[in-house]
């Protein structure tokens, strides 16, 4: 009886510690978000959470305080010294991750890259965002519309070498340039990703340019200090904006008529995508190296409607 009581501890203890390859425990998998709290990215995490648990995964979810390459490297050290079998993450920086991302990836942990990329094509099994290029564009049209094709506009980013946000000036530059002779840039200004910063910025621009016409609002928390500082200034239907991304204080500003248009991504299907793409490459099954998603247009005039209801980003599940 003795001995067949410790086989069986030994069959139950390699067992429990099987890992995500088949060994009979479930797998693990951490999505290191860029910034935890954002709308953006706790409506990610949602999309993620339901994907594990369709799917019997262990998810845990990380990110720190402030988009910032120096805060999100320890998190991801971290993580790495717990040994997940995959690891979803939204660098910070194009350059300044690869280096933790690299240590990641000699641990053998799977890294799937969500929103964001880095410049080596060699971390990120699979690359899953919107088409930011194409997101960019729109959000030219759709302000060169606003303002009648002419006039001055702004662009506000979070900082440079954020691979998302850098495709959407790209797109957006790239737009005006070929199809809008009537509307002079003035360029892209930083708000580091701080509302007030971005405040800031808006309301330099309109005491440098009076006449200012429109502003393209590259993110949400540049779109939200942005539409604070225009209603302010009592600008309100004078100088349009489109923004990116559709969190809860943006659609506000909508319905007020703070910013005309708003581009909303799809981060909860990313999230989703982002979990099946960590269980195949666990498995050994076939990963999609590049699966682009798609943006949907938000006004005034489509907001309440269910489908355009269902992109809306959320502040918890």
């Amino acid at each position: 009886m003795r001995k067949a009581m410790a086989a069986l501890g030994a069959l139950l203890m390699i067992t429990a510690c099987g890992g995500g390859d088949g060994g009979g425990g479930q797998i693990r998998v951490t999505l290191v978000q860029g910034l935890a709290g954002e709308e953006f990215y706790e409506t990610m995490a949602c999309g993620a959470r339901a994907k594990a648990k369709e799917l019997g995964v262990t998810l845990d979810v990380q990110g720190p305080q402030k988009f910032d390459p120096t805060l999100q490297t320890p998190i991801v050290n971290s993580v790495v010294a717990g040994k997940p079998d995959a690891m979803l993450i939204a660098p910070t920086d194009v350059k300044a991750m690869i280096a933790p991302l690299t240590q990641a990836k000699r641990q053998d942990i799977k890294i799937i890259l969500v929103d964001t990329v880095v410049e080596d094509q060699s971390i990120g099994l699979s690359r899953i965002s919107t088409d930011n290029l194409k997101g960019g564009a729109a959000a030219a049209k759709a302000l060169s519309e606003q303002i009648g094709g002419k006039g001055k506009a702004l662009v506000i980013s979070t900082d440079p070498g954020v691979s998302t946000v850098d495709a959407r000036i790209k797109g957006f530059e790239e737009e005006i340039k070929a199809s809008h002779p009537g509307i002079t840039s003035l360029g892209v200004q930083y708000s580091h990703n701080d509302v007030g910063e971005a405040s800031k910025i808006v309301n330099a621009a309109l005491a440098k340019d009076p006449d200012l016409a429109g502003v393209f609002a590259t993110n949400l928390n540049s779109a939200t200090g942005a539409g604070s500082a225009l209603q302010q200034a009592g600008k309100l239907g004078q100088v349009k904006m489109v923004g990116f991304d559709a969190g809860p204080a943006q659609v506000e500003q909508l319905k007020n008529g703070v910013v005309q248009a708003l581009i909303a991504q799809l981060p909860g299907d990313i999230g989703a995508k982002g979990v099946e793409q960590a269980v195949a490459a666990v498995k050994g099954q076939q990963v999609t190296p590049s699966i682009p998603t798609e943006a949907t247009i938000v006004t005034a005039g489509n907001v309440s409607r269910p489908e355009v209801q269902k992109v809306l980003y959320k502040a918890g599940c």
